[in-house]
């Protein structure tokens, strides 16, 4: 298992562009308890906190499709590390002029969140060109849904360290400084700056065009509520115990679930259509949120937190090749920030319907979301399997990729983008 993802790792700028991209992603993976932490040490209170998190969620969302169209027009280096430095700037606005005053302080959090780089689909159009195989490119996506979960976990414990030594303040600075550090490493290396998009097709729509495409949001809007619910969720079963370590324990669980069922994944090829394999991954997802709604003790239901997160890192991994499979002709960045935006979105609206659900029908109610939400996202891969059998661009053997444009990927690599 291990020997596979060293060898990407040993590929030429491979471990820079991961690790770039993952700290260059710091301060959208930490910006809602970033928040949270320097609205309550300014005196706020947790209404004016949720209220800027989701003004920077929102943002957000809006932001990484409209920003990855402009990757595929004008290039990575162009896009990536001047929307970092605006998207910092917004951050330590926020920093320095406190919120004191709310409508500045939502301009500066809505900026930092529109302006967010897309470093995440940036770095899946790029894989092909620097990995070469096929099957090295789907271990890669395993690799990078398995990074994400390393990086959730990690970046909340950099703030709170942070907080704890100096300020929310100085947090907010600091983990941000970074993200621009992270941009620039990635713009600056060599795969970043060769880089270019296919010529597209004048379109509107861009990216959503593509019928595959939009089923594939679709359901993983439904994957993301599930998942937003669950946060919720968690925290209203600890508070039934009367024991907030329970939450950590909770959630703790579900990424170490997420961890070992993406290694695993991605450590074996797999035969066959990934939209039939992603129907199957996502059937076991859901079947593995729907006994939460039994809410057990403590230690049942850790293993049971662990048990519905051991699929999800897989669904993401295998949602990467279906998007790269789908997206068309020249809009792989757009497609990919498409898939982070939907995902982004079906979590806002699962915490908000998640927490009505606590207060109507107890505890249960609130895991029942997350368990709706994983069978609803397999009836729209099961209701709209004809549009994902038909790949926008069916997948041949090509010298080329629109991710290669010095012909670097391996004769025979199925790279999806036909010519």
């Amino acid at each position: 298992m291990a020997a596979g993802y060293l060898d990407i790792l040993r590929a030429r700028h491979a471990a820079r562009l991961l690790t770039g991209t993952l700290v260059g992603r710091l301060p959208n993976g930490t910006a809602s308890i970033a928040i949270v932490l320097f609205v309550r040490a300014e005196g706020g209170s947790y209404s004016v906190a949720g209220a800027l998190a989701a003004v920077y969620g929102l943002a957000t969302a809006v932001g990484q499709p409209l920003l990855g169209r402009a990757v595929d027009l004008y290039g990575q280096p162009r896009v990536q590390l001047p929307a970092a430095v605006v998207s910092a700037l917004g951050m330590a606005l926020l920093a320095v002029a406190g919120t004191g005053s709310l409508p500045l302080a939502h301009a500066a959090v809505a900026v930092a969140g529109l302006f967010t780089p897309p470093l995440e689909g940036g770095l899946r159009a790029l894989w092909p060109s620097v990995l070469g195989g096929e099957d090295r490119v789907h271990r890669a996506y395993a690799m990078d849904a398995v990074a994400q979960e390393v990086m959730f976990t990690a970046g909340p414990l950099l703030v709170t360290l942070l907080t704890a030594l100096w300020s929310p303040a100085t947090a907010l600075l600091v983990i941000n400084a970074i993200g621009v550090l992270g941009a620039l490493s990635v713009v600056l290396c060599e795969p970043s700056r060769a880089w270019r998009s296919a010529p597209r097709e004048a379109h509107w729509l861009g990216a959503l065009r593509s019928p595959g495409l939009l089923a594939l949001l679709g359901s993983f809007f439904f994957v993301g509520l599930a998942l937003g619910s669950i946060t919720v969720a968690a925290m209203a079963y600890a508070d039934d115990r009367g024991r907030e370590s329970v939450y950590g324990w909770l959630m703790a669980a579900l990424g170490l679930g997420a961890l070992i069922g993406g290694a695993v994944y991605g450590a074996r090829q797999w035969a066959g259509a990934p939209e039939r394999r992603l129907r199957v991954i996502v059937a076991l997802l859901a079947a593995g949120y729907l006994p939460l709604v039994l809410t057990p003790g403590p230690v049942a239901m850790t293993v049971l937190a662990a048990v519905s997160g051991v699929f999800l890192a897989p669904a993401v991994a295998c949602s990467f090749i279906v998007v790269d499979r789908h997206a068309p002709r020249g809009t792989v960045t757009e497609a990919f920030s498409w898939l982070v935006t939907t995902f982004g979105v079906g979590a806002a609206v699962g915490t908000a319907v998640a927490g009505p659900a606590v207060e109507l029908g107890g505890t249960a109610w609130s895991f029942a979301v997350a368990g709706a939400g994983g069978v609803a996202a397999l009836i729209v891969l099961l209701a709209t399997g004809s549009v994902l059998a038909a790949p926008a661009r069916t997948a041949v053997a090509v010298r080329g990729s629109e991710n290669d444009r010095n012909g670097a990927v391996e004769p025979g690599f199925s790279s999806g983008h036909q010519a």
